[in-house]
């Protein structure tokens, strides 16, 4: 029997969980929480075996602890349960800024993996093994949604995402976007940004942020905001040979000279399963940690690396 821990059981420690039950039926699943924060209902607390408010009432051991409070708290958090676990899947964003001291976490002595779930849909996994993107001189990606709309029944004025101190704002909260431009084409030379909250949401973080970042052969926009009425989740390769349009929500490929386009659809859950998977294959050994502390931190400071500042040299020097 696996022993898991979650620290935290908000929206997506309950979707951890039901994909955990649904994939595996060796597993036994305790949660801790301060019971301060909004729990997950929908019966998620039948699949859960123990509900611990106490580090008293804690096991001495975990074969892994899924760290799903607030981002303000991850920090803190692992600091704390270090010694509980070899094996950490730590939602994200990892942390607030980035600049956290991660030297006193052993990564080769402990898997410490960083949620990007994004990096397991059938969109990106069919462009990571057939874009040549040596052939692609710019790529734009936007991420625009409403903010109130993400949480059905619950006030985004009260959720993490409108508070900057607990881990909110747009250019964090829609960190995906640079996590799988960096999965698929590494770190870049420079980036200039501005993040700034401009429409009148009733929340203390940034609401969009904007991005253009030098490649050696390339360059990369990137747009992010919190108040677009209408969903919208692609990224755009202007290749030699055509321009091609990966859309994440419809799920599609579609190749704008070539006029063809392909459908990969999946459920959300079937990326967040993959995932998983991945993650207990990283714990066995079969597979390589991809998304350590470190790398999760590269591209934290690449989210939030400053209004209107040029940051040069990333991979020699800032990063």
């Amino acid at each position: 029997m696996i022993n898991i821990l979650f620290i935290g059981l908000g929206s997506i420690a309950a979707r951890h969980i039901k994909n955990l039950k649904s994939i595996r039926n060796d597993i036994r699943i305790s949660v801790f929480r301060s019971g301060k924060g909004q729990c997950a209902k929908d019966g998620i607390l039948n699949l859960v075996e123990r509900v611990c408010t106490m580090i008293e009432e804690l096991d001495d051991y975990y074969d892994a602890i899924f760290i799903t409070n607030p981002t303000s708290l991850h920090y803190e958090t692992i600091s704390k349960f270090y010694n509980r676990s070899n094996a950490f899947f730590v939602e994200k964003p990892v942390f607030l800024t980035g600049e956290e001291d991660i030297s006193r976490f052993d990564q080769k002595r402990k898997n410490i993996y960083v949620a990007c779930p994004l990096r397991h849909s059938n969109v990106i996994q069919w462009l990571k093994a057939n874009i040549d993107f040596g052939a692609v001189h710019s790529i734009r990606v936007i991420s625009s949604s409403y903010l109130p709309d993400w949480r059905p029944g619950v006030d985004y004025r009260n959720t993490y995402s409108a508070h900057l101190a607990m881990g909110g704002g747009v250019s964090v909260d829609l960190i995906h976007e640079w996590d799988y431009i960096y999965y698929l084409v590494g770190l870049p030379l420079c980036v200039q940004c501005l993040i700034k909250k401009k429409s009148d949401l009733e929340i203390e973080s940034d609401d969009i942020a904007v991005y253009i970042a030098e490649y050696s052969d390339k360059l990369v926009e990137v747009h992010l905001d919190y108040f677009g009425r209408k969903t919208i989740r692609r990224i755009e390769l202007f290749a030699q040979e055509d321009t091609i349009i990966a859309d994440l929500i419809r799920q599609r490929i579609r190749w704008m000279c070539a006029g063809k386009e392909l459908d990969l659809f999946e459920e959300r859950d079937s990326y967040q399963k993959k995932e998983l998977r991945h993650f207990f294959d990283i714990v066995s050994g079969k597979a390589v940690n991809d998304n350590t502390i470190e790398d999760a931190c590269r591209v934290l400071r690449i989210a939030r690396s400053g209004n209107g500042h040029i940051i040069y040299d990333l991979r020699a020097s800032w990063l």
